[in-house]
């Protein structure tokens, strides 16, 4: 298939993969087709007079006209962009197309000969200096990336913690305190839960970066800004430490949850939310939801699982009647063959020693809650 480009007409695609690989030369398609041949999860564009004669079989999408017409859909598209273009033509085009670096795709350059490679647009947020590195590898090529973290190694705040699933609560403070680390102002890193291999370079972390295992002791530091590792709410007093400061949330929330056949999502989502806001806990720390072999159909608990994009785990009664509970239940025995649901569960999942909530009954939902012990990620 051949798409012809022409202006005000937006040109549909068919997007598979979830990267778009363009080339417009001649070297650059002999590029471009090594390129995807690693890279099974990306679609491959390139100028008509270029074609070789196996396009279809390789579901090569080929266009004619200025590839400045196809960016926009491309844009909109993918998650990444790698254009096998001069990196001036590149920043020519891309301009107008730009609005934010949360949404913008990572954009990489390669240059005619396949030498190097250039993170040129969301390096971080976007995972181009990710990919960057990757492709460059595929290719034997010299990647080429600027971001100051990166070239520092030290920690990039946007991106801290992303590999764990770690999300931060707002962005409000991602740019000062970005700022503060490649600066190389005083900071503190304040974790109680997560993952501790959050360090990615073999050097030692730099002596403007100190740890702490709690708020308080970080304050009586006055550090210029703060990344705090939680999956608590803060209290008043703490969020000072957020005056340039930013919150990361860890998954460590296990949810052990019990329910009658049938019941709404709806329901379950708010007895979820009522019971992590009793708890002062993070909904965005929640790392799956637990429950017992027989509900592993259950639509309600699937529906809320998908939506946040939970784990769902679920124990045959036999196993799950292997933890010792404090409230086990011949009523549940009866109709279950276990003696308890919410409270094994969680603690299966999580490896915790104990419940942050051991149990409540709420309408048709059962709910126990643990903490993935720190560390144990």
């Amino acid at each position: 298939m051949t798409v012809v480009l022409e202006a005000g007409k937006p040109p549909k695609i068919n997007q598979q993969g979830a990267y778009a690989v363009v080339a417009i030369t001649k070297h650059g398609v002999d590029t471009a087709r090594n390129l995807t041949a690693a890279f099974p999860d990306t679609d491959l564009y390139y100028m008509k007079k270029f074609e070789k004669g196996d396009e279809k079989e390789k579901k090569v999408r080929m266009f004619e006209g200025s590839v400045r017409l196809l960016l926009p859909s491309l844009f909109e598209s993918y998650k990444g962009i790698i254009i096998i273009v001069s990196l001036g033509a590149v920043v020519r085009m891309i301009a107008p197309l730009l609005k934010d670096k949360k949404t913008d795709p990572g954009v990489v350059v390669i240059d005619d000969k396949g030498e190097n490679v250039i993170s040129v647009l969301s390096g971080h947020l976007g995972g181009a200096n990710e990919l960057t590195r990757e492709v460059a590898a595929v290719l034997d090529a010299r990647p080429v990336i600027t971001t100051a973290s990166d070239v520092q190694k030290t920690i990039p705040v946007d991106l801290f913690g992303k590999r764990f699933g770690w999300e931060w609560d707002s962005a409000e403070k991602l740019t000062p305190v970005s700022a503060s680390v490649v600066n190389e102002e005083q900071i503190a890193v304040i974790q109680e839960s997560g993952e501790k291999e959050w360090w990615n370079y073999s050097l030692p972390l730099p002596e403007n970066i100190k740890t702490y295992d709690n708020i308080n002791h970080a304050l009586t530091s006055k550090p210029d800004a703060s990344l705090v590792i939680t999956h608590r709410v803060l209290t008043k007093e703490e969020e000072m430490i957020l005056e340039n400061g930013v919150v990361y949330r860890p998954k460590v929330i296990v949810l052990g949850i019990g329910c009658n056949r049938g019941t709404t999502s709806e329901e379950i989502e708010s007895v979820i939310k009522e019971t992590v806001d009793e708890l002062h806990f993070s909904i965005k720390s929640v790392k799956a939801i637990c429950t017992i072999e027989l509900k592993k159909d259950e639509k309600g608990l699937l529906d809320i699982a998908n939506k946040y994009g939970w784990e769902f785990h679920y124990y045959s009664p036999e196993k799950l009647n292997t933890v010792e509970i404090n409230q086990p239940s011949q009523t549940v025995f009866k109709y279950t063959g276990a003696y308890g649901v919410s409270e094994p569960a969680a603690l299966l999942y999580s490896k915790a020693d104990s419940l942050e909530l051991v149990k409540k009954k709420s309408g048709n939902v059962t709910i126990s809650v643990a903490v993935i012990p720190f560390g144990n990620n």
